[in-house]
């Protein structure tokens, strides 16, 4: 049987997570860079800071990880084996807050991408790929809705 850690082992576990500057985040943050887009991080008076915002073309960007924001959330949910009730709630209600800020960005004019921190790892070049795209078209004046890729 796995050793499972004791509660405050567990805390401490949890409390070594960051919440910005995240490997994934890096990442496309530095592939971005590379790519010559310029770009805010973590920008404090919009909703749900963002993780990467590029003004002028009113794009806000989050790289979400998987546990937090409840990747595959219905099959997920069912691995939770401690402390469930706290945790299911925990994330259902970083899902609901997700869906809040998107509504909240999208009524100021803005466009949202997510990725997920895996995505990000694995297929970096195609998450640059769409952010260059989208601001490629803007540029241009034709802003295509994420659902155009």
């Amino acid at each position: 049987m796995p050793h499972l850690p004791t509660t405050p082992q567990r805390s401490y576990i949890m409390s070594r997570i960051r919440a910005k500057n995240t490997k994934p985040e890096l990442l496309l943050r530095k592939a971005l860079w590379a790519k010559g887009v310029r770009y805010r991080t973590h920008v404090k008076d919009f909703p749900g800071r963002p993780d990467i915002v590029i003004r002028k073309y009113r794009l806000a960007i989050f790289v979400d990880g998987e546990f937090w924001h409840g990747h595959q959330w219905e099959k997920t949910k069912g691995l939770i084996k401690s402390n469930r009730d706290f945790w299911i709630s925990k994330i259902e209600r970083n899902i609901e807050r997700d869906k809040e800020n998107n509504a909240a960005l999208i009524a100021l004019g803005y466009t949202v991408f997510r990725f997920w921190g895996e995505d990000v790892r694995k297929n970096l070049n195609r998450c640059v790929n769409q952010i260059q795209l989208y601001v490629e078209t803007a540029g241009e004046g034709r802003v295509p809705y994420p659902a155009d890729y």
